[in-house]
């Protein structure tokens, strides 16, 4: 089961829209796999009284990512980082069971011209202190406003090809490591 992280919780977003994209390829590709949207967290898990427990509504989230054979994060850059909401939901993951050992990919995407290479990089960072196995290959999609048609598909082929590729070998990199035990 791979599962992907659609790295915000604002409305309409465009990563969501490239999140359900990946989820498709994945599908397509045969493969188990499960959307975990920030915009659904539940409300009480910004009270305080989390970080000392967690509610209930928050099961569900965390029951995925233990479950979860892999990670494929779709995370935005906004303001030289990613969302602060992303970096939350990985502090309220029990530690270290949530991440450790587990293939992690990333998709950056940003409107300017970068693509989202300094959230990605930030965010490697922390699946790495977490001990999650990085896969190598990062896909960056810059001018992510051009890049989705009306229709929420991508309007380049080349770059609908080279995420496709990225799924394809996450996928390939999930099952190598899991084939090893971890």
């Amino acid at each position: 089961m791979i599962t992907i992280i659609s790295g915000t919780n604002r409305p309409g977003s465009n990563t969501r829209k490239v999140a359900e994209l990946v989820h498709q390829m994945l599908i397509e590709h045969g493969v188990a796999v499960e959307l975990l949207d920030l915009a659904e967290l539940p409300a009480e898990l910004f009270a305080s009284t989390s970080y000392a427990s967690k509610p209930d509504t928050f099961a569900s989230f965390q029951d995925s990512v233990l479950t979860a054979d892999g990670f494929l994060v779709v995370v935005p850059e906004y303001n030289g980082s990613f969302p602060g909401v992303l970096k939350y939901f990985i502090d309220m993951l029990q530690f270290p069971a949530s991440l450790y050992e587990k293939p992690a990919g990333f998709i950056g995407i940003s409107s300017g011209r970068w693509g989202g290479v300094r959230a990605v990089e930030q965010l490697e960072m922390i699946f790495q202190y977490r001990h999650a196995h990085l896969f190598g290959r990062r896909c960056f999609i810059p001018n992510i406003g051009q890049a989705l048609g009306e229709d929420g598909t991508f309007d380049d082929q080349d770059l609908a090809a080279r995420v496709r590729k990225t799924v394809t070998d996450f996928t390939a990199f999930c099952g190598n490591l899991n084939r090893r035990g971890g």
